[in-house]
């Protein structure tokens, strides 16, 4: 693997400009897609570029996003992994980390190694990592989304880190908040209310109806309304990537497969 080059302080590398591929999509297309997991699958919000109208769907792989919706969209951020370390810690989680001071910083979590991918069970993966470094273990919640993490590396390319990246909710309200980390936990009712007030000023008003309407189709157990509030955030941030707006939080390093470890918010 590659040696992973020393992060910047603070915010990370400066913010690229969209390549020709991606200004292609982008003038060829006219919607945006954010996506989240959950547990019926992956929540997709398609935030319209023209009059910033929005509506949600459930998809039931992340291949048929890619494929279906997702293949003619100008950009899409997804609340997943992209590009994973053989050893150590990706850069990008740190600079996370340092813009969501004080208070989100828990919300940044520790993805798996590539080699972890290849246990069947979290006492293997966490064991082995153990072995390999000091404090090399993995916790629970990250290994609960690895299936998820697998399914996006499948299908996915170097090429198509174009116009699809991985972003992080919490950095992308912070930047609708001017900067500052969300006051409140996301799942309290302070926190909701603090988000889609975020989400309605930056004019995605039609977040709630989204939440709503997946909610009566596929009930309440199926989607949590900050699941559904967070793939409207990164919707946002496919469309603050395509304008130059968005933050960029990477060192730049690639993984074994040449995918780019980077945050966007």
């Amino acid at each position: 693997m590659p040696k992973r080059a020393r992060s910047s302080p603070e915010s990370a590398m400066p913010m690229p400009s969209p390549d020709r591929t991606t200004r292609k999509r982008a003038g060829a297309s006219e919607f945006v897609l954010g996506v989240d997991g959950c547990r019926a699958g992956w929540i997709v919000a398609r935030l319209n570029l023209s009059g910033m109208s929005a509506n949600g769907f459930i998809a039931m792989s992340f291949a048929e996003i890619l494929n279906g919706a997702g293949a003619q969209a100008a950009m899409i951020m997804v609340d997943m992994p992209i590009g994973l370390a053989d050893s150590g810690r990706r850069a990008c989680e740190g600079l996370a980390r340092r813009r969501l001071k004080p208070g989100r910083t828990s919300s940044v979590f520790t993805p798996p190694r590539r080699p972890m991918l290849n246990f069947d069970a979290y006492e293997e993966a966490n064991a082995w990592g153990k072995r390999q470094e000091a404090k090399g273990g993995l916790s629970k919640q990250a290994w609960m989304i690895a299936p998820k993490i697998r399914e996006v590396d499948a299908a996915i390319t170097p090429a198509d880190q174009a116009r699809l990246g991985e972003a992080h909710p919490e950095v992308a309200f912070a930047r609708l908040n001017d900067g500052r980390p969300c006051a409140h936990a996301k799942r309290r009712q302070e926190g909701e209310e603090e988000r889609l007030a975020l989400l309605t000023r930056a004019g995605f008003s039609d977040a709630e109806d989204i939440y709503q309407a997946l909610r009566k189709e596929h009930g309440a157990k199926a989607v949590k309304r900050d699941d559904v509030y967070d793939a409207c955030a990164l919707a946002l941030t496919a469309k603050a990537r395509l304008e130059g707006k968005a933050v960029h939080l990477s060192d730049g390093a690639r993984d074994a497969r040449g995918l780019v470890m980077e945050i966007w918010g």
